[in-house]
Formats: C-alpha cells, sequence, structure tokens
C-alpha cells in the first residue's frame, strides 16, 4: 500500500532546524555577544593595564602561578586602587579588572582555559566585594551631567564616548553571566556566594533599589535623548541577564508552577510543556497532486477504496469525483497562493491572493474528462506507514467555557439562567450531565497566588519602562527604515575613524548588522520572562504589563518585524567567528578576505535569530490570548499572510506559535479563506492543544461579533487600577479593603464613643444580651 505521507517524505524541501530552544545559548557564544568586533583593540589595552598593576608587587611569576592567597591580596589592591578620584587612573584599574574577569587570556593556551580561569578570577573579584564598588562607579556614570551634555551636542556619537561605561557594564556582565551558569563541580564555598548574589541581585540593596531597576533607568534616560552616548547593548544585555539571574528562566518557572498548584491542591499539569514541544517535529505538508503527477505517482485514494459491486459507469463516476475532490483540497495550496512550507521566500510571494480564490473552479483536471487512471504501482508489503499515536496536548477547558455551555444548554431545555452555578444541572438531559463531568474532568484552574516576591513588584512597578524597550526594538528591527527621528542605537560599535577600505566596510557592515541582532534577543527575552513571571504571580501584574504594550503598538511592531523575508533572517550570517572572544585572544588571527566575511559561518541557522523570532512570536501569543478586541487586531492588520509565511521555517517551537496565533483568528477569515487553507488548518489540529466547545475551526463561535477595542480595553484598565489602589496606593486606601483586626486584646483595648441613649440605657442592656442568656464559658475559651 502506498500512502500521502509516504511521497512526503521523499518530496520535502529542506529538513529541520536542529535548534534548541534554552533560556540563553551556549556559555562561549553569550561571551563572545558581549563585544562588538570593533573593540577588538581593547582586549590589549586590558592586558597591559593589568600588567603595569601586577608586575610591581610580582615580578617573577604569572598569574596562573600564583596562591589562592597571592590572588586575593592582589584582588584587593585592584578594589582600593578603583576608589581613587583621577577619573585616568580609575579606568585604568576597571581594565585591569577587566581582564581579570577575561580570564587573564594571555597566560592561556586554549578558550577552555580561558573560561576556566574567568570563573575563578570572577568568584575572587565577587567574593572581595568587586561588584558592589562597580555599581557605585556605574551610578556615578550614569549622573555625570558632563559627558550627557557633551554627547547630545556631539553630531556623531562613537565608541570612544561610552568608554567608561563599557568597561563597567563589561566586568559587571561577565560576573552576573559567568556566576548564573550552574557547574556542578563548582567549590561549596562558590553555592554558597552564588545563592548569596542571587538574592542581592533581586533585593534593593544598591542605591535602595535593584541593579535591574537602575539599568532600566538608563534605558529611559537613552530614549529620552538625554545620554545618546549609552551603550545600550550591554545595558540590555546586563539587564537581561540580572532578570534571569533573579527570577528564574523556563524551566524554574515549570518548577515554580508545578510547586503552587501542589500547595494550592490543584491537580498537577498534565504534561510537562517544555517537554512536549522540544519532542514535536517541524510540520512537513502533504504532498499535493501536482507534485504526485510531477513525480509519476497515483494518487493515493485508489489503495484504500475498492468499489467491486459497482457497475463500470458508475465506478469510473465516483472515482471521478471523489479523486477530484481530494485533488481540488490538495491543490488549493498549489495553485491558488504560495505553498507556505516552501523553502524559497521571493518578495513576489508576499501578497497573498486569498481573495481570488474561484479561480480553481475553472481549472481542467484529467479526471474532469472521465481519462482512465492508470492502475496503481504494487509496492512490498513490508512497507508501513507510521502514524502519530495521539496528538501531543492534552485538552483544557476554561471555567468560563463551562459557564458558557450551562447557560447555552440552561436556555435551550429550560429556559431560564442560572448565571455562574456550574453544579446544578437539574432539568437538564443525561447527554448534558454526561458533557459537564467531561468538561470538568479537563478543566484547567489557573494559577494566581498572593504575591510572593518583594522584588518582583519592584519590576511590576517598572512596567511602563517597556515603552522605552519597543523603541529600541522598532530600531533593531530589519524592517525599519532610517529617520531622522529614530534613535540611534550604534552608539557602541562606530569607530571614531570610519572605514577607508572595501574590507574594512564589510567588516562594519556584519558588526553592525550582529549588534542589531543582539539587541533583538535581549529585548524579547526580557519582555516575555517579565510577562510570564508576572502572570505566574498575579494575573493583574501580567494585564497592566501587557496593557502597557498594547497601548504601545507592540502588536503591529512585531507583525512590522515578521514582515520580511524571514527565512532569510534565520538564515542570516552575520558573524566573524574568527573575532569572537575567546577566540580570538588564543589563536592567531588569520588574514580576513572579502570572500571569507561574505561567506560567514556553517551554521545551518543563526541561534540568536531564531530564539528572537520565537521570543516575539510568544510574546504576540500573550497579549492577544481570550483577548477578542486584540485578535481582532490580529484579522485588522492581515496578519495571517505574514504568519504564513513564518511557517516556511521548518523548526517546530516556532511553527507551534505561528499556528496558535493563526488558529485564534481562523473563524474570522472567513470560509473562502480556510478552504483555500486545508493544509495550514490540519496542521493547526496535529500541533495545538484542543480546547473542549472551542469552534474555532468554524464561523458560529459566540465571540463571532462586533468588537469595540477601546470598551475591552478601558473595561480591563479598570480592574488593574482597582487592583493596583487595593494592593499598592497607601495613601487613598478604601476603609472597605483595609485588613480586619480580629485580635481579641486589641479590638477591647480600643476607646469607641458609645452614644448617649445607650449609656442611659446600659443596665437594660446588661440584662437583656448579657445575664439573660446562657453562656458556655468552656467552649468560647476552647
Amino acid at each position: 500500500m502506498h500512502c500521502v505521507m509516504c511521497c512526503a517524505q521523499g518530496l520535502s524541501e529542506s529538513p529541520d532546524l536542529e535548534f534548541e530552544y534554552s533560556d540563553t545559548d551556549k556559555w562561549a557564544a553569550e561571551l563572545s555577544e558581549l563585544y562588538s568586533y570593533t573593540e577588538g583593540p581593547e582586549f590589549a589595552l586590558n592586558r597591559k593595564c593589568f600588567e603595569e598593576e601586577f608586575r610591581p608587587h610580582v615580578s617573577d611569576k604569572k598569574w596562573t602561578e600564583l596562591d589562592a592567597a597571592q590572588h586575593r591580596a592582589h584582588a584587593m589592591r585592584l578594589l582600593d586602587s578603583l576608589e581613587v578620584i583621577a577619573r585616568e587612573k580609575r579606568l585604568k584599574v576597571a581594565r585591569a579588572i577587566l581582564y581579570m574577569a577575561q580570564g587573564t587570556f594571555a597566560e592561556c593556551s586554549s578558550e577552555a582555559e580561558v573560561q576556566h580561569w574567568m570563573r575563578y578570577n570572577i568568584f575572587l573579584l565577587l567574593d572581595v566585594g568587586t561588584f558592589s564598588a562597580l555599581v557605585e562607579l556605574l551610578n556615578m556614570e550614569i549622573d555625570n551631567s558632563a559627558a550627557c551634555s557633551s554627547a547630545v551636542r556631539k553630531p556623531a556619537i562613537s565608541l570612544a564616548d561610552s568608554t567608561d561605561l563599557r568597561v563597567l557594564l563589561n566586568i559587571m556582565y561577565l560576573m552576573v553571566e559567568t556566576i548564573h551558569q550552574d557547574d556542578p563541580a563548582d567549590k561549596p564555598e562558590w553555592k554558597i556566594i552564588r545563592e548569596t548574589f542571587r538574592a542581592e541581585l533581586g533585593s534593593p540593596l544598591f542605591n535602595n533599589e535593584p541593579i535591574s531597576v537602575m539599568l532600566f533607568g538608563m534605558v529611559t534616560k537613552f530614549c529620552s535623548g538625554h545620554a545618546p552616548h549609552f551603550p545600550m547593548k550591554k545595558v540590555l544585555l546586563l539587564l537581561w541577564k540580572s532578570i534571569l539571574f533573579t527570577l528564574g528562566g523556563f524551566e524554574q518557572l515549570q518548577s515554580i508552577k508545578v510547586r503552587k498548584r501542589d500547595e494550592l491542591g490543584l491537580p498537577p499539569l498534565p504534561e510537562d510543556s517544555i517537554r512536549v514541544i522540544r519532542s514535536m517535529r517541524a510540520a512537513s505538508p502533504p504532498a499535493s497532486a501536482s507534485d504526485l503527477i510531477e513525480h509519476s505517482l497515483p494518487p493515493p485514494l485508489f489503495t484504500f477504496v475498492s468499489l467491486p459491486s459497482l457497475s463500470g459507469n458508475c465506478r469510473r463516476r465516483l472515482q471521478s469525483d471523489s479523486v477530484l475532490a481530494l485533488i481540488k483540497q490538495d491543490n488549493l495550496d498549489a495553485f491558488n497562493e504560495k505553498d507556505p512550507y516552501k523553502a524559497d521566500d521571493s518578495r513576489e510571494d508576499e501578497d497573498d491572493n486569498d481573495d481570488n480564490d474561484n479561480s480553481i473552479e475553472a481549472e481542467t483536471f484529467p479526471l474532469e474528462r472521465d481519462e482512465v487512471m492508470p492502475p496503481p504501482i504494487p509496492h512490498p508489503p513490508s512497507e508501513r506507514v507510521s502514524f502519530p499515536k495521539g496528538l501531543p496536548w492534552a485538552p483544557k477547558v476554561r471555567e468560563k467555557d463551562i459557564e458558557n455551555f450551562l447557560e447555552s444548554s440552561r436556555s435551550k431545555f429550560i429556559g431560564y439562567t442560572l448565571g455562574s452555578d456550574t453544579d446544578t444541572v437539574v432539568g437538564l438531559p443525561r447527554p448534558i450531565h454526561e458533557s459537564i463531568k467531561t468538561l470538568k474532568q479537563v478543566a484547567h484552574v489557573r494559577v494566581g497566588p498572593e504575591l510572593e516576591h518583594c522584588w518582583v513588584f519592584i519590576y511590576y512597578c517598572s512596567s511602563y519602562f517597556s515603552i522605552a524597550l519597543l523603541k529600541i526594538l522598532l530600531a533593531a528591527a530589519p524592517t525599519s527604515k532610517a529617520k531622522t527621528d529614530s534613535i540611534n542605537i550604534l552608539a557602541d560599535v562606530l569607530p571614531e575613524e570610519m572605514p577607508t577600505t572595501v574590507l574594512q566596510s564589510m567588516k562594519l557592515g556584519v558588526d553592525v548588522n550582529r549588534h542589531k541582532e543582539i539587541i533583538v534577543k535581549a529585548i524579547s527575552a526580557i519582555l516575555l520572562l517579565l510577562l510570564k513571571h508576572f502572570k505566574l504571580n498575579h494575573i493583574y501584574q501580567f494585564e497592566y504589563m501587557a496593557q502597557h504594550l498594547v497601548f504601545a503598538n507592540c502588536i503591529p511592531l512585531i507583525l512590522k518585524f515578521f514582515n520580511q523575508n524571514i527565512m532569510s533572517y534565520i538564515t542570516a550570517k552575520n558573524s566573524i567567528s574568527v573575532l569572537d572572544f575567546p577566540y580570538c585572544v588564543v589563536h592567531e588571527l588569520p588574514e580576513l578576505t572579502a570572500e571569507s566575511l561574505e561567506a560567514g559561518d556553517n551554521n545551518q541557522f543563526c541561534w540568536r535569530n531564531l530564539f528572537s523570532c520565537i521570543n516575539l512570536l510568544r510574546i504576540l501569543n500573550k497579549l492577544t490570548k481570550w483577548k477578542h478586541s486584540r485578535t481582532m487586531m490580529l484579522v485588522v492588520f492581515k496578519s495571517a499572510p505574514i504568519l504564513k509565511r513564518a511557517l516556511k521555517v521548518k523548526q517546530a517551537m516556532m511553527q507551534l506559535y505561528v499556528l496558535k496565533l493563526l488558529k485564534v483568528q481562523t473563524k474570522y477569515l472567513g470560509r473562502q479563506w480556510r478552504k483555500s487553507n486545508m493544509k495550514t488548518m490540519s496542521a493547526i489540529y496535529q500541533k495545538v492543544r484542543h480546547r473542549l466547545n472551542d469552534d474555532w475551526a468554524y464561523g458560529n463561535d459566540l465571540d463571532a461579533r462586533p468588537w469595540d477595542f477601546q470598551a475591552e480595553e478601558c473595561a480591563l484598565r479598570a480592574n488593574i487600577e482597582r487592583f493596583n489602589s487595593r494592593r499598592y496606593d497607601k495613601t487613598h486606601s478604601n476603609p472597605d479593603f483595609l485588613p480586619v483586626d480580629n485580635c481579641l486584646q486589641s479590638v477591647l483595648g480600643q476607646r469607641v464613643d458609645l452614644p448617649e441613649d445607650f449609656q442611659m440605657n446600659y443596665d437594660l442592656w446588661l440584662e437583656r444580651e448579657v445575664f439573660s442568656k446562657p453562656i458556655s464559658w468552656e467552649e468560647l475559651l476552647q
């Protein structure tokens, strides 16, 4: 027997991208992305500054030859020297500390050795108190009005304008990123230092605020134009890693969710979403009839259908009609619009002609002319079709879905409703009872417990900084056009002297593109992390930040980002591996040529760009999920063709979130669109979680109604403000929401002014309310 699935395997255009989604890339990659290629000459300068500070004290030995006591003594000397008044001297000492944080690479012979000494030196620097001193110096540089006013007046800002800031941020980033990496071989004292540092990063120990709030302040100051010299890529990377270290990544989120459900007595999660997604494979569309004809394969319908009892004319007619229906269904994508799974992405197929679908009816196929089909090709019996064992996700329903189902059933069979009562089923037929039982078995109760960590609230207060992040994201997006009023995000990548040769120009072009990609990566990770933690901590914290993003046009911004040749973006080769740290400091650098720069690396895809795309899709899902008005924004902005083009990337996780976004708007795109995109509909059914009672594939859902964006968002905003005033507004507290004092001693100790008539009738009140009523003192005392 033969099947379409077997044919599809031979007709697949490109292999799956072997990408494993995680909180971060490999440690070496995260280290290399801190530095721009323009900063390359500063590695030798850092080494020189260290040697000038180190040699007068230890003249005959290398750093790697000293013992722990000598290492600690020199680290303390550098820390003391960091507190001098002279800026030039302070910068030299900071560069010497940076060289230590970079692993004293001149004494190492391999990248692994550099990373070993990085880890040793950084734990040493943290133990002697270097990080707190760096935070104080960073705060001084942020408030340096002379540097800010000088940068504002400059017509062109370069790398030299942010030297002090870059050195400090480099050390701090290397410390956070290195200590964040959990190594089982770490010493016990290192593990204690690590947990202490994590607590300090999330606590208001630095200027009565966490380090992340200080970095958010740098972002807003940069976006306001008051500090255009701030090295924004380094600020964003440090901000991202600080949040990741203190709040925890996606696996920590999953474990927190499991723990909270157990504490609240809720049923365990039906599956681990991270593991399910990692086990999924990218969708490969079935082979269309045109592909079968092109490869001289018969349509597979006849291998499953035998018609022995019909006459010849009837059998031929039924075969024609059945196979015609199959070919029409399979050929809708091939004839009406560009296949979203094709690997090539020419700009001609960006305009999907979803509205011109009637042309398929005019196509004349061989079967419509009663032509005889060739006999099926025999295949050996050993060939078997492997079908999936089941759908990857357990179905879910919300409490609201159960309420809607009961309301419609009561209205139909009884004629009245009971509001939010989901237990009373009197008068309903037995099948409705069974349906309610099934729905309650898969009902999902969202975790929204009491606030736990005080530092989460501090991040929550910083939600309005998200507007500044979106401004930078817009400037870094590859689809953005250069405008005079846009912010300059290249201040920490452009050299003082612009390139004069073709090779230098190509190198700078790669550096600039890489710089933008890293900024997009950091911003997408920051926004997603905050949204997920807020949602787990309290739903109105999440809604507060999400509404800020929606009002700042985050939805059209993400759609604009994806309105490009997304396959080219994911396979971009904007990197020069021989210039990446730490490779560049332990190997002899080959001579760069225009051909080597143009060829790039040999990787199948760019990890950071695929990571950014998945993060942005997840953010878009979180902003629109269960929000009717925002889902309609996706429809109004014509997101369907943009999202379908993203399905060309054969990576399971990215396809899953694209299909989720298509699923929520399917019912609003019209019957003709659904008919023309059956391959996409099939992929949604196979990959996306099913919600019982969700008629996503049809247009008869209760939510298919006119929408009022302003009314829905205003109602949500009112609920958020009510939550804020109840929880956090201590100046105008509503007395109805104040906690009740249930302590007997404090209540009896309060002075109460009694009215005059009560005092006159006090004896009567005692007789009626106290003496004449029996009191069981034993029970009262118990």
